[in-house]
């Protein structure tokens, strides 16, 4: 099929002369004098290559090739209008397709408010949503699948990607109900040597795992690993069932499993950062609105401490 070459100054003057019928009339709602209206119309009929309007004294109406063009001209201006208002509210982020990746420990945390939050800033646009750990989401991002990354102890540098730490959160112990350390309101982390331990994989998310393994080094011990699980919600379940005990982040609290106690460690001096992710100088105006939305977003009943740093790393 060849491409039309129609002007849209022409077909606009075609519409508009169509819909007044008269010369005078339809050159003022253009804005423009009568002679250079006329020169639109015809040029259009001589791209159609047939008269587009029947001219006699007094009075101008459609001829047949006029009747059967007007229809598909009004689409054509119609839809090019709908497109162009579409672009612009994208290009100005108040539109468009949004693709985050999020760790599932935030769904506890950080995640709702920041959906809540953004979906009532911006209510045309549309959320893709994907559950994934750390590392799988810094691939995501490069690989350009996502625009987003909400994840756990992003990596120090990037050359791809920047970061900003949105929450700090401490360390709890993870324990079966009935287990002896269960009775203390805080638990020594070297009175955990002699335990099982049920932990996420390392390579999910090194920084995270090597932060518990940390903690485990400081207090004289070298964590003995039984069980692995990909989520939090996971390892709380084997952990109920008495395979181990397990340190995690503290909003892992909000699991609620009746049969697991979560209490305080000592010392508690490391903390870990969940951070926002997105590629260096990506365009897409959505991840500016991202930040500002969690600029707004505090997370509920969460005792965290500097639950906004505000530091950017590049």
């Amino acid at each position: 099929m060849d491409r039309p070459e129609l002007p849209l100054p022409q077909l606009h003057a075609f519409v508009v002369l169509a819909e007044e019928l008269h010369f005078g009339h339809a050159a003022a709602r253009l804005g423009i004098a009568q002679p250079p209206l006329s020169q639109q119309i015809r040029r259009l009929e001589d791209k159609v290559g047939y008269a587009l309007f029947n001219r006699e004294p007094g009075r101008i109406d459609l001829t047949p090739a006029g009747r059967e063009l007007l229809p598909a001209a009004r689409h054509a201006l119609s839809h090019l209008a709908a497109a162009l208002t579409a672009a612009r509210e994208v290009g100005s982020g108040r539109a468009g397709r949004l693709r985050i990746g999020f760790a599932a420990s935030l769904a506890l945390t950080v995640l709702p408010s920041l959906l809540r939050n953004f979906r009532q800033r911006f209510p045309a646009v549309d959320l893709d949503i994907a559950e994934m750990t750390t590392t799988p989401q810094l691939a995501a991002l490069r690989d350009r699948t996502i625009d987003i990354g909400l994840l756990r102890e992003p990596p120090p540098h990037d050359a791809e990607l920047d970061f900003e730490t949105v929450l700090t959160e401490a360390f709890v112990a993870v324990l079966p109900a009935s287990h002896p350390l269960a009775a203390r309101r805080t638990v020594p982390v070297e009175e955990m040597a002699d335990c099982p331990f049920v932990l996420l994989p390392r390579a999910v998310g090194p920084p995270l795992y090597d932060q518990i393994t940390d903690l485990c080094t400081a207090a004289g011990f070298t964590p003995h690993v039984t069980q692995h699980a990909v989520e939090w919600q996971t390892v709380c379940a084997l952990v109920e069932t008495g395979l181990g005990v397990s340190l995690a982040p503290e909003s892992i609290r909000r699991i609620r499993l009746k049969g697991v106690a979560f209490r305080r460690i000592s010392p508690d001096t490391v903390r870990t950062r969940v951070a926002v992710a997105w590629r260096k100088n990506d365009t897409n105006p959505l991840i500016r609105a991202v930040l500002t939305a969690l600029d707004h977003d505090a997370p509920d009943g969460l005792s965290t401490e500097g639950a906004r740093s505000g530091q950017r790393q590049r």
